[in-house]
């Protein structure tokens, strides 16, 4: 799940797309009780997130599991932060409690 809070669906633009009935219901399955148009919408703002320049994703320390060592491999945005990583530069990637990977840089975890 992404971040982003979710506005009320008055708040949204009514927008139509055709989708094969199989994938359709693939995703129904997948959804379950949160419904397939909430997955497709979920799935939509991860792929604007991880494709965007922005420091869109942002994230709070205390949703942080587990960090591991990395390396960027391009340009990155530091999910707490929201400071430049740059190519070749040493990382954390953090698995935050909402099962996303994402980067921060190296001084974003050092204590106030």
């Amino acid at each position: 799940m992404t971040l982003k809070t979710q506005p009320a669906t008055t708040e949204m633009q009514v927008t139509s797309i055709r989708f094969e009935r199989e994938l359709i219901d693939k995703l129904k399955a997948l959804a379950g009780s949160q419904g397939y148009q909430s997955l497709v919408r979920e799935v939509l703002w991860q792929y604007v997130n991880h494709h965007s320049d922005e420091p869109a994703l942002r994230i709070k320390r205390e949703n942080i599991r587990t960090i591991l060592a990395g390396e960027a491999q391009r340009q990155e945005h530091c999910a707490l932060t929201g400071s430049i990583i740059e190519p070749y530069e040493e990382l954390w990637m953090a698995w935050t409690t909402d099962n996303q990977l994402v980067p921060l840089s190296i001084d974003s975890l050092r204590a106030d």
